[in-house]
């Protein structure tokens, strides 16, 4: 009872008692609960003044620069931040005054173009500088009006990672603040297309999807080239694409309805004919900005260079015929040692003038810049003499065909074209010529009976081979004396056949490469062979079948079994062991039959290494040793010499054959063959390999560095 009035007197008091373990139930009501406006509005005003927080507990994370779905305000920025240290800016916008500041219209502005950090890091300084020249050439900054440029480093200069960075630039920014282009096409020999996707890979891990063709039916092909040219936008899903040049020209159709941003050309002295079918397929290409890769970028003659320079750059050098009357046939009058002083000046006047035009879309380092990162490569050319078997079969088919008549003012007929093969495998080994000599073709009558009594193909004989001999003993000295691997290059298959008889004979573990292997095959023996786990000692490579490219770096010996018309094949094969990521010191045998046609086609080689040299590499003093006319000497033997190279060089260094003067200073291995070490016995040679096999057969060896060995390097 006293509880009851308690509660009573506190009811009419008006206060309520409250349990403190419960709050009160509110009553329910559908009318809101009134705020006058100002509270109102101050109410909302406090709520929209806070920053937004991430809804996740103790966030610490970036919040990013732009929100969601807002439009950026404020100055455009560039990809990549330019100040960074190591950045490698392409495009830097004009310094604009505070007065030009606040006109400028902030949504135009230009912005840095800087390469991404992922492989400014990795380019090397020549790179660095080579990536700036190509973007400057295809943004039109070099030349206002022309998009393209050739990329003429030599070999092992790492021209497809800049190559690969120019892309990636192109494809991701540009001083509009957008992508420069939407998509790439790289053309490549169908060997080097696999090799292209891996380079995209291995530099940019994922980050771009490129599209590789290198096999499939018409239809399907036709089906994945449509699919590339119809994507359009901002992101592209396979902004690249990578075809070999045979599948480019037989679906160009396809690839001309639409336009590409930029097209490279790799190994692009495949150009050098502006008749054939690949020439006029890519011109027709819809794409200003085209850039053309060659380490050799003359081979034959000036008119080839000038196809190479109107691709990327049409009207720099006029027409053809104006190229020809203008440069072409002043330069190579005074190039011939036969030239008066006033052609020889009016030459080089001409010469002069053409490098000025084409230095400003032409980049050329030489291997020299290597020598910072591999090891010391010592090239030799080796003369070594013929058999008595071969020195018969040569008189004997000189005798019988008479190549000489044929052969007039150095114009090269077909008939004397085949003799010219015939005399080659001869001094290769007798072996290539045996079923002519079986079938008394022209020029082997009766040249079975000099053969020894009971001879057969089926073994290899390298004794009845003055260079197979010395080959012999090389693999044979470097099998027992060291672990080095060892690259054999040949034009002739047929030679590759007979290498495989010797390395069964002598139980050696080789590798093959030819034109008849597939291309996915290739990629897979090429990666097995660079494994210093793996057992094989010898890669067999057939230098016309794409060696263009390969990375062969397992090997440190590589031997050119016989020399090339074309300079710029057998530089090519030689440049597979000596590049980046070699670790041993390098050795290359260039073996040549002593006296013979060979020693003449190395002569014409040095020739038009001569003129290359002298346009691209602006090399001045080049010697002008060989007149076109001695190439009537073809079809001679001289066997009285140690080597006909050396006699025609008139070398003022070497007295009775023997050097008394050591090379100039400065020179090296890419200097003219008369500022090398002339040896005619094996005192003075630095490869001991060779010291052993001197015996065998060799009568000459020409031999240079690339460089003074540094201290750091084995």
């Amino acid at each position: 009872t006293r509880k009851r009035q308690k509660a009573v007197s506190e009811t009419e008091s008006g206060e309520c008692y409250r349990s403190p373990f419960r709050k009160p139930l509110a009553q329910l009501t559908n009318r809101p609960h009134c705020l006058d406006s100002s509270q109102h509005e101050a109410f909302i005003r406090s709520i929209l003044s806070k920053p937004f927080k991430v809804p996740i507990p103790n966030y610490k994370g970036p919040l990013g620069l732009r929100a969601l779905g807002i439009k950026r305000a404020g100055l455009r920025s560039p990809l990549h931040d330019p100040f960074e240290e190591g950045a490698l800016v392409l495009y830097e916008p004009p310094v604009l005054s505070a007065h030009d500041q606040l006109k400028i219209d902030k949504e135009k502005a230009p912005v840095h173009v800087v390469v991404d950090p992922v492989l400014s890091r990795v380019l090397r300084p020549h790179q660095r500088e080579g990536v700036k020249f190509l973007w400057d050439c295809v943004t039109s900054r070099r030349i206002p009006g022309s998009h393209g440029c050739i990329m003429a480093d030599e070999m092992g200069l790492g021209k497809t990672l800049q190559c690969i960075t120019l892309m990636w630039t192109l494809l991701r920014q540009s001083p509009e603040c957008k992508p420069e282009i939407e998509k790439a096409v790289v053309v490549s020999p169908s060997s080097l297309v696999r090799n292209w996707y891996n380079e995209v890979e291995k530099w940019l891990g994922g980050r771009i999807q490129p599209l590789a063709i290198d096999g499939g039916s018409k239809e399907e092909i036709d089906r994945k080239l449509v699919g590339f040219m119809n994507q359009r936008g901002l992101r592209v899903p396979s902004p690249i694409l990578i075809i070999s040049y045979e599948t480019f020209r037989l679906h160009a159709e396809v690839l001309q309805k639409g336009s590409v941003g930029l097209v490279i050309c790799d190994e692009g002295h495949r150009l050098k004919n502006s008749e054939n079918q690949t020439y006029q397929a890519l011109n027709s290409l819809n794409t200003p900005r085209r850039v053309l890769i060659s380490g050799t970028p003359i081979q034959n003659d000036l008119l080839e260079y000038f196809s190479l320079v109107h691709f990327v750059n049409s009207g720099i050098l006029g027409t053809a015929q104006e190229f020809k009357r203008h440069f072409e046939m002043p330069i190579l009058k005074g190039r011939d040692a036969d030239a008066s002083e006033a052609e020889r000046h009016k030459g080089e006047e001409r010469l002069k003038e053409l490098i000025s035009i084409v230095n400003r879309c032409l980049i050329r380092r030489t291997s020299d810049i290597l020598s910072k990162y591999l090891p010391v490569k010592i090239e030799q050319v080796v003369c070594c003499r013929l058999t008595p078997l071969q020195a018969e079969l040569y008189k004997n088919f000189l005798k019988q065909a008479k190549p000489v008549e044929e052969l007039k003012e150095g114009k090269i007929s077909v008939s004397s074209l085949s003799s010219i093969t015939s005399l080659k495998k001869l001094c290769n080994h007798p072996a290539l010529i045996y079923d002519k000599c079986v079938e008394e073709e022209e020029g082997f009558m009766g040249a079975l009976d000099l053969f020894p009594a009971g001879y057969s193909t089926k073994s290899v004989e390298p004794q009845l081979s003055g260079k197979m001999l010395v080959l012999d003993y090389i693999l044979a000295v470097t099998k027992s004396t060291s672990n080095d691997k060892v690259v054999l290059v040949s034009n002739y298959t047929q030679t590759l056949d007979l290498f495989e008889k010797l390395c069964r004979s002598r139980r050696y573990l080789y590798v093959r490469l030819d034109g008849t292997m597939s291309i996915k095959k290739r990629a897979k023996i090429v990666e097995r062979f660079n494994s210093p786990s793996s057992p094989e000692f010898i890669f067999m490579l057939s230098s016309k079948a794409g060696g263009c490219g390969l990375n062969l770096i397992g090997a440190n010996r590589l031997v050119m079994f016989d020399p090339d018309w074309n300079p710029a094949n057998d530089e090519q094969a030689m440049a597979r062991v000596w590049r980046d990521g070699q670790k041993k010191m390098c050795y290359i045998y260039r073996l040549l039959s002593t006296g013979t046609i060979e020693e003449k086609i190395f002569q014409r080689q040095t020739h038009k290494k001569a003129l290359s040299s002298c346009v691209v590499d602006e090399e001045q003093d080049v010697e002008r040793h060989f007149s076109l006319g001695e190439l009537k000497e073809l079809f001679t033997l001289n066997e009285t010499t140690t080597s006909d190279t050396h006699d025609k060089i008139k070398c003022r260094r070497c007295v009775n054959g023997h050097q008394v003067r050591p090379p100039p200073e400065g020179s090296d291995c890419t200097s003219d063959l008369s500022q090398w070490n002339h040896c005619a016995d094996k005192r003075g040679l630095q490869d001991s390999v060779l010291k052993a096999a001197w015996d065998a057969a060799v009568t000459f060896t020409f031999h240079h560095h690339s460089h003074e060995e540094q201290r750091g390097i084995p």
